[in-house]
């Protein structure tokens, strides 16, 4: 028969923890597997109140029930170690009943659960997480097996389609959808992750396919995400529409704001109103030159009584176009210049002697018709003479 400190060493050297309480709920026996549990060494458990020594958290009742209770199902409670920390243990009991019937005492069993707990708890809030988003956001989740049967179909996005949850288990993907591009989705079958976005009953779908692996009696080999992006891809396409709008308006504006006019045989006029800066100058200048050399115009009057302000860069453009115009035989005059804007053009020290500057569009007029004359030959300076008179004559008074 074996001896008691057989029994007592056996005690200490059990996997569980093994705790032994009185009716009183005081520690009777608190073995070397419960110290490992809880922290407390047998010396600092014994002889004290198990709810006082570790309660569990939230339920200060629970040690008393093991006295009222039969064994059952195992519990598990959340304990603060003697370190502070927090620990989870699964607790069996058997109670201690006298010849009379009576319960004198409970002996606990326990091990650590919180690995198993905590594993548990992100599983839930995974899959709280999960069902938030399918039955929230206009998307469809969707997995399928090797074979490309569905496991799982789910989503808020299958309300607008009038599809029940989970409507296609069972049933394969590539010949639900047989005729329709499935690359994507063989490659995730294939171990590799993939993305498109395709039209589909109607909507646009933006579908991740992503490669898994599982365990279990069923093996998931992907899982897609589809997103119903219908609606942003028509707000997409209006805010499109409506910029190629904007462009076209601010083209048209453009040309009305810098028209090229030929106001004389061989003389263009460029009128400029409003904001002059350096992209439009620019434009400018390409139209111009290309009308210069259309018409053949041996004058050019860029106007500039409608320009407020120009910056330093867009003044050095307009000098630049003078030059270009006169290396294409065509003379430049600048009329209507306001201060502001002769002081940019002075300021950048630019060389000015061979510029032509004019008050006002009339004069710039008078001297290209004055030019014309005088370089036209002898029997035809006449012509020019009274074509002049002619305008002038029936110019409005």
């Amino acid at each position: 028969m074996r001896s008691a400190d057989w029994y007592a060493a056996l005690l200490q050297r059990a996997p569980l923890g093994i705790v032994e309480l009185s009716r009183d709920l005081d520690i009777v026996a608190w073995n070397g597997a419960a110290e490992r549990l809880l922290g407390f060494a047998p010396g600092e458990a014994i002889g004290r109140r198990i709810d006082a020594l570790v309660a569990a958290r939230g339920d200060a009742a629970a040690w008393r029930r093991l006295l009222e209770e039969d064994a059952g199902e195992p519990r598990i409670w959340a304990h603060v170690r003697k370190d502070g920390g927090e620990t989870h243990c699964e607790w069996l009991h058997e109670r201690i009943v006298d010849e009379q019937g009576e319960v004198t005492g409970v002996v606990c069993f326990g091990r650590d659960v919180t690995a198993r707990v905590q594993k548990e708890a992100r599983h839930a809030l995974e899959e709280h997480l999960l069902r938030t988003i399918v039955e929230s956001l206009p998307v469809s989740c969707w997995a399928v097996d090797e074979e490309g049967t569905f496991l799982y179909y789910d989503g808020a996005a299958l309300k607008v389609l009038g599809l029940a949850p989970g409507w296609a288990l069972g049933q394969n993907v590539f010949e639900l959808y047989a005729g329709q591009d499935m690359t994507a989705l063989r490659q995730a079958l294939d171990g590799e992750a993939s993305h498109n976005v395709a039209e589909g009953n109607g909507r646009t779908w933006e579908t991740w396919f992503m490669p898994v692996r599982s365990g279990g009696e069923t093996t998931m080999a992907a899982a897609c995400v589809s997103i119903d992006i219908t609606e942003s891809r028509r707000r997409e396409q209006d805010l499109q529409d409506k910029l190629a709008l904007i462009e076209v308006q601010q083209r048209v504006i453009r040309d009305l704001s810098t028209p090229i006019l030929q106001v004389w045989d061989g003389v263009l006029a460029l009128p400029m109103i409003g904001v002059v800066d350096s992209a439009r100058t620019a434009e400018v200048m390409d139209s111009l030159l290309e009308a210069v050399v259309r018409t053949q115009a041996r004058c050019t009057i860029l106007d500039l009584t409608g320009v407020e302000t120009v910056d330093t860069q867009t003044a050095n453009y307009i000098i630049k176009l003078i030059r270009a115009l006169q290396l294409l035989g065509a003379e430049g005059i600048i009329t209507g210049i306001r201060p502001t804007v002769a002081q940019t053009v002075v300021s950048l020290g630019l060389d000015l002697q061979n510029l032509i500057t004019l008050s006002n569009l009339q004069a710039g007029l008078k001297h290209s018709i004055l030019r014309q004359q005088r370089s036209a030959p002898a029997g035809e300076q006449g012509k020019t003479i009274r074509g002049a008179q002619g305008q002038s004559a029936a110019r409005p008074r």
